[in-house]
């Protein structure tokens, strides 16, 4: 209950959708049971059950009064002036009453489907729109605990199972229990003797939709982790199809995800099993009801004293069977929206993942950058394991700073740590003096530039790649980045120039492209603190060369972090930090380090560097 009741804020305020979805739904429900009750005079004339003295007894108009017999009694009065004159003009009355009924009936129905679509939208959009924001604020150590198909299932998946569950759950409890209410108070005027006997049904219905409910809740669980696992390894086999396939891995990946999407199947088809069973329960309990009604209805009509007449006992079980939808309806949704509930709570597992990297409440803003960066006495673990030891450098504003080491060696921590992706444990990281937890998150990493190993992009135009993130940029400037990048002359080759769509992470582009344009990017945004983590590392030789040009461009009057394996690329670095388990063991430039003979000397005789 906690869970639906959190969701159900999403559609707040209720008083834009709750008041007006009860008028158009009681307009619909009164009209559509007065609708049924009409028969009864209808059946009367079809059946010839209305004689000239019972018309002639209705012929008084009666004096208004908000009551049920106030209006009955005037229908009557109407129909029994039109009987007396021709019974053909009666019946024409009724069936225009009747018709009248219906239209203005189903207008309340398309009325209140109206307002609970926009409910339905207005959920969905923020749920959707809280998911992504909370996604884009996490840090990276989000990510590293996070499986990407959970996440691509509760955004996808999970929200889907909130509209066809939940929300059509809500439409249901806010319209079918009035059904029920306002048919039972129909048929209790009609008969309260026949009605009250009925209603040992709906407790026995209740208990058993109650038991199929707590085991649906269960297995929903054990579906949703299935489905995720069987999203995982979709996603991973996309993405690497090459490899797959290059190691003759093809029938390894099949059989695993055959596995998984096995277990997923079983659990779904014995949760679905057991939720279908809900509905046909409920209808044979609901149609064992009317058997009985029929009998013992019957037995009123055709009895010694009757108490009933044929066309009153016709209309009765026609607007019983009225209720049966209804309580269908209701059962059946008691049983789904477990299912969506489960759904909501791995959606709120993620929103309610606190961010790690929290802006101060009274951060500093910070608009340039002037002196320098400094690491000070700076250590930080992965969950326990140490990446960075006690750490001390200072990058004086313009400097190339180029980290290098084997891999593990914590160079990526360095660079990751400056804009904040992750908070340092101890020690301290500060700009002009400034430690950067003190600083206004976007106003910090607006000082910075990343171009990274892997050139990330998005599906849409060249245009709008370059331009990221400022969508009142002008063709001039992005032309101009383009230049500094060495990427303006493919771009033109383009089939649609800058406004040439790249595809999916710029797959219609060569690897050299996607990385100009990721360079193009970070020139265009014109930061003073750069980030290169490995840019150039895997380009072909044409490739790299013109990488470099446009990196050169790049670090022109910038600070700059260079985090590089091809240790020909930072030769003319300000200063070489070589890192070896998380410390700092060698520093200096090219030549020195040379003649230290140390761990970057083997590095670069290791790579044969001449």
């Amino acid at each position: 209950m906690k869970t639906f009741k959190r969701l159900l804020g999403y559609a707040t305020p209720l008083h834009h959708y709750l008041p007006e979805y009860l008028i158009y739904t009681i307009i619909g429900i009164i009209f559509g049971l007065v609708n049924f009750t009409a028969l009864i005079p209808l059946f009367d004339l079809l059946f010839n059950q209305m004689s000239s003295e019972k018309a002639a007894q209705n012929l008084v108009k009666p004096e208004f009064s908000l009551t049920i017999d106030y209006f009955t009694t005037l229908f009557k009065y109407h129909l029994s002036a039109l009987f007396v004159q021709d019974k053909m003009r009666a019946l024409v009355f009724v069936g225009l009453f009747i018709a009248s009924c219906t239209i203005i009936a189903n207008a309340g129905r398309y009325m209140s489907a109206r307002v609970i679509t926009r409910l339905r939208m207005t959920m969905l959009q923020r749920v959707r729109n809280d998911l992504y924001k909370k996604l884009t604020e996490q840090s990276l150590s989000f990510y590293h605990n996070r499986k990407k198909g959970d996440l691509l299932t509760v955004m996808s998946n999970d929200v889907q199972e909130i509209e066809s569950n939940v929300v059509n759950a809500i439409q249901i409890f806010l319209r079918d229990p009035f059904i029920i209410i306002f048919t039972f108070a129909t048929l209790f005027y009609i008969s309260f003797k026949l009605t009250l006997f009925t209603l040992f049904y709906f407790p026995i219905s209740g208990l058993v939709i109650s038991y199929i409910s707590k085991q649906l809740k269960k297995k929903g669980h054990w579906s949703m982790s299935w489905l995720s696992k069987t999203i995982s390894i979709f996603e991973e086999s996309i993405s690497g199809i090459r490899i797959i396939q290059s190691f003759g891995a093809s029938r390894y990946m099949q059989e695993k995800f055959g596995n998984v999407n096995h277990q997923f199947i079983r659990t779904s088809r014995s949760m679905y099993n057991q939720r279908e069973m809900a509905s046909p329960i409920s209808e044979i309990m609901g149609v064992s009801v009317i058997l009985i009604l029929i009998i013992y209805g019957g037995s009123l009509v055709i009895g010694e004293n009757p108490t009933l007449t044929g066309s009153v006992f016709i209309t009765y079980l026609i607007l019983y069977s009225q209720i049966l939808q209804p309580a269908k309806n209701i059962s059946t949704s008691i049983t789904n929206i477990q299912k969506g509930l489960v759904s909501s709570e791995r959606i709120f597992d993620v929103l309610d993942t606190p961010v790690a990297i929290q802006e101060k409440p009274n951060a500093l803003p910070v608009k340039a950058f002037e002196k320098s960066i400094a690491y000070k006495n700076v250590t930080f673990a992965y969950e326990q394991n140490p990446v960075l030891k006690n750490v001390n450098l200072t990058i004086d504003k313009g400097q190339i700073i180029a980290l290098v080491g084997r891999s593990g060696a914590g160079k990526s921590t360095m660079a990751d740590i400056l804009p904040r992706f992750y908070d340092v444990q101890e020690g301290t990281v500060t700009i002009d003096g400034t430690d950067v937890r003190d600083l206004k998150l976007d106003d910090l990493r607006g000082l910075m530039g990343v171009v990274s190993q892997q050139a990330i992009l998005f599906n849409d135009t060249v245009f709008n790649n370059i331009a990221f993130g400022h969508p009142d940029a002008n063709l001039e400037d992005v032309i101009r980045a383009a230049k500094i990048a060495n990427a303006h002359e493919f771009i033109e080759r383009l089939e649609n120039g800058y406004e040439t769509s790249i595809g999916d992470g710029g797959m219609k582009l060569s690897g050299g492209q996607r990385q100009r344009l990721t360079i193009a990017r970070a020139v265009f945004k014109n930061p003073p603190i750069m980030i290169l983590d490995e840019a150039t590392s895997a380009l072909d030789t044409e490739s790299e060369k013109l990488v470099q040009e446009a990196l050169d461009k790049l670090m022109e009057s910038r600070t700059t972090v260079v985090i590089a394996h091809r240790l020909s690329t930072i030769q003319h670095a300000s200063e070489i930090i070589v890192m070896e388990q998380g410390e700092i063991v060698e520093r200096g430039n090219h030549q020195e380090l040379l003649a230290k003979g140390g761990i970057y000397k083997r590095l670069v005789e290791m790579q044969e560097f001449k």
